[in-house]
C-alpha cells in the first residue's frame, strides 16, 4: 500500500467547504485536478470522474462512494480494470477548527500489484494535483458569498 496525504487550512466554515466540494457541476470551472465529476455524493452511489494532473494524461473512472457525511467526509473507492491491480481509496476530510476556519485533508490510499510501478508518478504529478486542487478549493471557499436578489 502507498498513501498520499495533503492538507490545507481554509478560512471558511466546514459547511461552506463541503458545499463547494460536492457542487460537482462547478468543478470544471475551478478544479485543476478533478476536471469532471458527476453523480450523487451518497454512500453506495457510483460517480463518474475525470482526473487530469497538470501536464498529464486524463484518466476516467467510476468509483463507488464509501462515505458521505456532510461537512465532514467524502470518500470513494476506484479500481483500474480488475480489483487488486490498481485500487485507490480517495478521501476528503473536513474538520471545523474554530473561528470559521477548516482543516481540509485530501488523500488517497493506493493498493494493488501495479502500485510500486506507479509510485514515482503518484508522489510527483498526483501529489501536485492534490495540492493544486486544495489551493483552488481554498480560493473558492474563501471568496465572499454571492448576494442574490
Amino acid at each position: 500500500m502507498h498513501e498520499i496525504a495533503t492538507e490545507i487550512r481554509i478560512d471558511a466554515s466546514a459547511q461552506r467547504v463541503w458545499d463547494e466540494l460536492v457542487d460537482f457541476a462547478s468543478h470544471p470551472d475551478w478544479n485543476p485536478f478533478i476536471r469532471e465529476i458527476s453523480g450523487v455524493p451518497q454512500v453506495g452511489q457510483q460517480l463518474k470522474i475525470l482526473v487530469q494532473p497538470a501536464g498529464g494524461k486524463g484518466m476516467r473512472f467510476q468509483p463507488m462512494v464509501l462515505a458521505a457525511t456532510p461537512g465532514q467526509e467524502l470518500r470513494w473507492r476506484g479500481r483500474w480494470l480488475v480489483p487488486g491491480l490498481f485500487d485507490g481509496e480517495h478521501y476528503f476530510r473536513i474538520t471545523a477548527t474554530g473561528a470559521g476556519t477548516t482543516q481540509f485533508v485530501h488523500g488517497e490510499k493506493f493498493s494493488g500489484v501495479l502500485v510500486p510501478l506507479a509510485r514515482k508518478s503518484l508522489d510527483g504529478a498526483t501529489r501536485a494535483g492534490f495540492e493544486a486542487m486544495n489551493q483552488a478549493l481554498k480560493t473558492r471557499a474563501e471568496r465572499p458569498a454571492r448576494v442574490t436578489g
